[in-house]
């Protein structure tokens, strides 16, 4: 094997010797026979690359590296390369001490990459995760490097050490011996205690690229004489989500499977995708309200071996895909593993559907693909997930909803105030073709009121007769400022000049003493903002336009208003517990909680237009739970 290129060479064997048999070289899967053996073969790492040879080259190295992310992009195959070149030695060449340039094989570099080297100690810390295996490594620290220029401890998956193993780490790791090094290698940087991260330099380890991963793939595809169509490749870096050794596990897979042929088709058997073109004129039925098509879409694509809940979640994926094609559509269209119909079907609803739409088809299947994954009957319940979206897509959204009732409201008889009233919006088209827009609302402004006509006299012939003319009303006098005549007034004038940090500290932090018309005395709860007096003031007198004292006292003052609040919201909710149909209903239904309870409107009696004097009898408003 050519080690620089991590690729098998093509020497033949020696003259003589016979052919190996099968069984004299068994296979190795392809995540090890390409994996990196020096810092060149690294594919999408270029920043840590960059960084570690600037610091070989400066003589900057610490005593510890962190190398961090997700599984397969490389952590543990760098730290056998970071340990190969702490310690590269060419025989026959001068020491240059540590480098990243490693063009062929030196001293140390076979039994360090398969992990045999007495200097280059690995630890798994997941079967290891006791302070008597970390008590071994201090203990042999001491000891120089037999062969080596340094002794390198890789531990993996470190974050498993136990919390005294951790403790015990620190002041190895902080002061180690000149010769001693330390790799640690690890997918869950959260679980490693901050005191280990500040004694290291971390590097974390990209996903590799879409691009780059492809073409990672073709070149090994490539050197084993395997034909794969380019869409094939694309789904296998799909399904990697960028890693490496799963995009190298698919492919040996798919190998496999297609019999040494990778084929679009046959990668979507063996991961059970649906076809992306399928999944594009699914989205377009269910964008469309075409319940039936969408049903003998998906029922379709489960016949041919798709999963249901891969249906949706390429389904969702697709509409993600459509977002970016609206909003960034160069950065999306850019990406390799998307196919031609993808691209240009998407850019065609890109422009038809708006970003409301595909926010709540996004919502929807988000929700929906759990659903899927946990139900008996995968495919009903996927089915009922695309007839939530389809009726759910030709739904206004709720703003549009409230437009569309103050536009029927003000075309109904008598409530027009000047001028013929608007229509009500009439259905539109489907929303693959864009809903119209709704009719503007006729409002008018408090500082200038509409004209209303008025009665003048216009005198003709000698005589006076009723005209109309059309006068604007004299501006009235402007008040100097709101009258607060208690305390929640306060409270209501800062929600209303949206001064929401002094509303909740006068609701949370103020145990009111004392309120009149230019005073307020009160006592700061405990914690309170000290300057909530002076900001009060300062806030009543710009509103108001009159001066206002605030004081604090040492009185206890009533409840603040928040716990007032809270006080009677638990009280509420103890009365409609104690109501018989409520406690049946708790009764009947365990689990069933009480999450609100609101004042029921009262209903207009039939006595109120019967009566002429209008007088009539109603009921108090009761509580509904």
């Amino acid at each position: 094997m050519d080690v620089t290129s991590g690729l098998p060479s093509d020497a033949g064997l020696l003259p003589g010797l016979p052919e190996p048999t099968p069984a004299a070289t068994p296979y190795r899967v392809l995540a090890r026979k390409y994996r990196p053996q020096n810092f060149d073969d690294l594919i999408g790492q270029g920043a840590m690359v960059r960084t570690l040879a600037n610091a070989f080259a400066a003589n900057r190295i610490p005593q510890a590296w962190m190398l961090t992310g997700v599984r397969g992009v490389g952590k543990t195959t760098t730290a056998r390369i970071l340990a190969r070149g702490l310690n590269y030695l060419r025989d026959g060449h001068p020491d240059t001490g540590p480098t990243i340039a490693m063009p062929e094989l030196g001293r140390h570099c076979q039994a360090i990459m398969e992990s045999r080297h007495m200097d280059v100690l690995e630890m798994d810390a997941a079967s290891h995760t006791g302070i008597d295996d970390v008590r071994g490594i201090i203990d042999g620290i001491r000891y120089s490097p037999v062969s080596a220029r340094y002794k390198v401890y890789i531990v993996d998956e470190v974050h498993m050490l136990s919390e005294k193993a951790f403790n015990a780490f620190l002041k190895t790791l902080e002061e180690p011996p000149p010769h001693a090094k330390f790799v640690f290698a690890t997918t869950e940087i959260r679980k490693v205690p901050v005191t280990i991260l500040s004694r290291c330099q971390r590097f974390d380890l990209r996903r590799v690229e879409a691009e780059t991963l492809v073409g990672h793939l073709g070149r090994i595809c490539a050197a084993e004489g395997v034909e794969a169509d380019a869409e094939a490749l694309a789904a296998i870096t799909r399904a990697a989500e960028g890693s490496v050794r799963d995009a190298l596990s698919l492919l040996d897979q798919a190998i496999a499977h297609g019999a040494g042929l990778v084929s679009a088709q046959s990668v979507r058997d063996m991961l059970g995708l649906a076809d992306r073109g399928r999944i594009v004129d699914l989205f377009e039925a269910v964008m469309r309200g075409d319940i039936p098509a969408s049903f003998a879409e998906v029922r379709g694509q489960y016949e041919a071996g798709a999963d249901p809940a891969v249906i949706l979640s390429d389904l969702a994926s697709f509409t993600h895909l459509v977002t970016r094609l609206k909003l960034v559509p160069e950065e999306a269209a850019a990406d390799p593993t998307l196919s031609e119909a993808e691209r240009s079907r998407g850019g065609d609803f890109a422009e038809k559907l708006s970003i409301r739409v595909l926010s709540r088809a996004w919502q929807i299947l988000l929700k929906a693909i759990p659903e899927v994954q946990t139900a008996t009957r995968p495919l009903a319940a996927a089915e009922m997930a695309l007839v939530r979206l389809a009726y759910a897509a030709d739904l206004p959204t709720p703003d549009e909803a409230l437009r569309q009732m103050k536009a029927q409201a003000l075309a109904a008889p008598g409530t027009a105030t000047s001028g013929a009233a608007p229509a009500a919006p009439s259905p539109g088209p489907m929303v693959a073709e864009g809903r119209p827009a709704l009719p503007p609302i006729p409002t008018f402004s408090a500082e200038a009121p509409p004209p209303r006509p008025a009665l003048t006299m216009a005198a003709q012939g000698g005589g006076a007769r009723p005209a109309l003319a059309s006068v604007s009303p004299a501006p009235a006098p402007q008040p100097e400022g709101p009258r607060l005549a208690r305390f929640t007034d306060v409270v209501a004038l800062a929600d209303a000049k949206r001064d929401i940090g002094l509303k909740m500290a006068l609701e949370r932090e103020v145990h009111l003493v004392r309120f009149e018309e230019g005073r307020i005395e009160f006592r700061l709860a405990e914690g309170g903002r000290q300057t909530i007096a002076n900001d009060l003031a300062r806030a009543l007198d710009a509103w108001t336009g009159r001066r206002w004292i605030v004081a604090l006292s040492k009185e206890d003052g009533e409840p603040t208003l928040d716990a007032t609040a809270r006080a009677a919201t638990e009280t509420r909710h103890q009365n409609a517990a104690a109501h018989p149909l409520v406690r049946e209903v708790l009764a009947r239904f365990p689990g069933a909680q009480i999450v609100d309870v609101r004042d029921k409107a009262p209903e207009a009696s039939p006595a109120i237009e019967a009566a002429p004097t209008g007088e009539a009898e109603t009921d108090e408003p009761d509580d509904e739970a």
